[in-house]
């Protein structure tokens, strides 16, 4: 049983670093510096540079139920700019763990800011 323990933390480490390698990587295809990816705040202002949405969307984030709505709308204007759909925005809310990394390391190319 303690092995359970050990093992999900694993599972959950090798996550956390997939999930921070995939960032690094879709920075770097949107020319941003990929050690952005690793600062926490930082990593979503140059989030908000990708997609084209100003700094101070940052307080929108901040503010209850506003939060759900701007971060649906900031993962959809990042699937767009990296030129998906609404069903590859679906699949990055849904399964993350999957679809950050087929954007980081994947064909997917930056078409330029989806939020202009």
């Amino acid at each position: 049983m303690e092995n359970i323990g050990t093992v999900g933390i694993l599972v959950y480490v090798a996550l956390i670093i997939l999930m921070i390698a995939s960032m690094w990587k879709m920075f770097e295809k949107a020319g941003k510096p990929g050690w952005a990816a690793i600062i926490p705040i930082y990593n979503f202002i140059v989030l908000l540079e990708i997609v084209g949405k100003p700094a101070w969307w940052i307080i929108l984030v901040l503010i209850p139920f506003v939060n759900f709505v701007i971060l649906i709308w900031i993962t959809n204007l990042t699937s767009k700019s990296f030129g998906n759909g609404v069903g590859f925005t679906l699949g990055l809310i849904f399964l993350p763990f999957i679809f950050y990394p087929v954007l980081g390391f994947g064909s997917a190319t930056y078409k330029g800011a989806a939020g202009k």
